[in-house]
């Protein structure tokens, strides 16, 4: 790991864009097509790919669920690391791009509607929408707040 050296190669279809690990497993989410991709990370097997909605591209784990931003349909997509199964589709704002987990919320930035979208982890529930900077992107939680990259403003937002 140190070294840079590349372990192992996995080959997935069609753009992938986001990542989350879930303590055994690497998520890969496939932009274009519509599928979310398990990779093992022990023998860098492909268990299973799962379908979700359009465009696919980021992931987030939450310490039992994998949750996938779907920008094309203003939807997140949760499902079980178990077994990839769809535990729930909920709506975000306009093109969902970045995910991030506050152990209890899950976060998305909302890119087309310049503003986040705090959603309750167990049920999906909408608690909250933030304005935001302009084309927000990223979204990370740091222990006690919220940060976010806003693309075309050339800014970074704390909540």
């Amino acid at each position: 790991m140190s070294d840079g050296k590349v372990l192992a190669t996995v080959a997935v279809p069609n753009g992938p864009r986001g990542l989350a690990f879930d303590g055994l497993n690497i998520w890969v989410t496939s932009y274009g097509s519509n599928i979310v991709i398990k990779v093992r990370v022990s023998d860098a097997s492909v268990p299973g790919t799962y379908p979700v909605a359009t465009y696919p591209i980021a992931a987030a784990f939450d310490g039992t669920n994998i949750w996938v931003a779907n920008s094309r349909d203003n939807t997140v997509t949760k499902l079980l690391a178990t077994d990839g199964a769809v535990a729930g589709v909920y709506p975000t704002g306009s093109q969902p791009y970045g995910l991030a987990f506050d152990g209890s919320h899950i976060w998305v930035a909302n890119s087309g509607s310049d503003n986040v979208t705090k959603l309750n982890a167990a049920d999906g529930r909408v608690v909250g929408t933030f304005a935001a900077g302009n084309e927000p992107y990223g979204v990370a939680f740091d222990g006690s707040n919220i940060w976010i990259t806003n693309f075309s403003s050339n800014t970074v937002s704390k909540m």
